[in-house]
């Protein structure tokens, strides 16, 4: 790779985790202030409605984003046909939902699905122009334009929802808050990428990207048909303020990891896909993506459940405290998803979405045993997390595995690569846990902990001089260069 483009893909890197700290922020502190003005139920009915618009949005993508990426060459013809397709299947989709929706509230005995759910699905018709949108932008590495609309969309809908629900709207405005941001995000992008759906169709051109997206759409839907199962299951099983605390948990430490691993990942399918002809230098991409992640995110993780308890109590009161077990417990399975998104990102840059999607099956079938036992042999909601835990444990090496023989980078190399990053995020797990028999304001001991978790990571890094942190030093360089 030569210099110009290393220092695109840095200043496209730096650019990807603004947008994704900017709105993750954002959207933090809006969902504090509704988690304030709203009630557990209420969330519940929105967490519950994002379990079939979910499933729906995989189909409006249909796997056709990422073969857009993954593609060496695409005009306009491509990104037209794409946007037809998805849009046709957007609408199908609405007009499905909606009719289904008086039979959804009636099984989930939650009788606001069914007015809830017909609005709600109208996030798919942005969506489906989203898709390309943000294809085109991954292609151009134009992330500084994602950046400036998902920050404005994100504050735009978070001011909808926040007024919504001091007027008094409770769940309707969490459903405006979701219809907001995409709406805008879609017509902030059309101004911005300057990227605009032509008359153009070729069904040949489809069915090309199809022969590769097809098998990308069947993983996503397994994999999202199966994240959402296990909500669906406490929804149906347990009460909807059970399912808001095992939802409000996840939120946490998922909002944290997407905002690093994801702003890398996202970076690196399409430089990865360059050199998707050159084995030995995507093996040596995959690895420092790795080793970055989880330098960055492993740490996060373990600060974020030691905190737990006195962060919840201070940002959203006690009646969210049951939260608790469920933010420490899928701070362990977020700890591993560094490793997950770059194998899996690796094999879709090099163009085996049938291998994707055979690993999907392989995970999707043990992990749906797993909650079936756990649901069906357990009367309770933390034993059905404690199951996902395990199953994204056992997907590390399921997922690592096709990438020894691709790249010549298995599992227990990778492994070897973020050891150390893990360990150290145990010691300071130990470190800042044990401040918390400390009497004093939750104010004053998260500040405390915050600032020891850090100084006993950061100064473990830099005494033994890890590579992940040599490198992250390395990379900040150049983009102050650059700047």
């Amino acid at each position: 790779m030569d210099d110009s483009r290393s220092r695109k893909t840095a200043s496209s890197f730096l650019f990807k985790v603004m947008e994704s700290v900017g709105t993750q922020g954002v959207s933090f502190v809006v969902s504090l202030l509704l988690a304030r003005l709203l009630s557990p139920s209420d969330y519940g009915v929105l967490s519950m409605l994002m379990v079939f618009v979910a499933v729906a949005q995989v189909f409006v993508q249909s796997g056709l984003n990422t073969a857009l990426i993954q593609k060496k060459e695409v005009d306009e013809t491509d990104l037209s046909s794409v946007f037809a397709v998805s849009l046709g299947m957007a609408v199908a989709l609405y007009a499905l939902l909606f009719a289904l929706s008086p039979w959804i509230a009636s099984f989930f005995r939650m009788p606001a699905l069914q007015s809830t759910l017909r609005v709600m699905a109208l996030v798919l018709l942005p969506g489906a122009l989203i898709s390309v949108q943000n294809a085109v932008v991954a292609r151009q590495m134009a992330f500084r334009r994602l950046m400036a609309a998902s920050l404005c969309a994100t504050v735009l809908s978070g001011t909808v929802g926040v007024c919504m629900a001091l007027g008094g709207a409770g769940y309707w405005a969490l459903v405006a808050q979701q219809l907001t941001n995409q709406f805008s995000l879609a017509i902030l992008l059309l101004v911005l990428v300057r990227w605009r759906p032509r008359r153009r169709f070729s069904l040949a051109r489809v069915q090309k990207l199809i022969g590769f997206g097809w098998k990308l759409l069947a993983s996503s839907l397994l994999d999202t048909g199966y994240a959402n199962l296990r909500s669906a299951v406490i929804g149906r099983q347990f009460s909807d303020a059970a399912l808001a605390f095992y939802t409000r948990g996840k939120q946490f430490p998922e909002l944290m990891m997407n905002a690093v691993n994801g702003s890398i990942q996202s970076v690196m399918l399409p430089v990865l896909s360059e050199q998707q002809d050159e084995p030995g230098r995507m093996k040596q991409l995959m690895r420092r993506s790795v080793m970055l992640s989880s330098f960055l995110v492993a740490p996060m993780m373990a600060g974020l459940a030691a905190v737990a308890e006195p962060l919840i109590r201070l940002l959203l009161t006690e009646q969210w405290l049951p939260c608790v077990p469920f933010l420490q417990l899928c701070c362990i399975d977020f700890a591993f998803y560094p490793i997950h998104t770059a194998n899996l990102q690796a094999i879709n840059a090099k163009g085996r979405s049938d291998v994707f999607l055979k690993l999907e099956i392989i995970k999707k079938s043990y992990g749906l045993l797993i909650l079936l036992v756990t649901a069906l042999c357990f009367d309770s909601v933390l034993a059905i997390a404690w199951g996902g835990v395990i199953s994204t444990l056992i997907s590390a090496v399921v997922n690592a595995h096709p990438n020894k023989r691709l790249l010549q980078y298995g599992y227990l190399e990778q492994m070897h690569d973020i050891l150390p990053s893990i360990l150290l995020s145990l010691v300071m797990f130990g470190a800042v846990s044990a401040m918390n028999a400390l009497a004093l304001p939750a104010p004053v001991l998260l500040v405390l902990q915050v600032a020891a978790g850090a100084a006993v990571y950061g100064g473990l890094a830099w005494l033994l001089r890890l590579e992940s942190l040599q490198y992250l030093l390395q990379t900040v360089r150049r983009l102050r260069k650059r700047g």
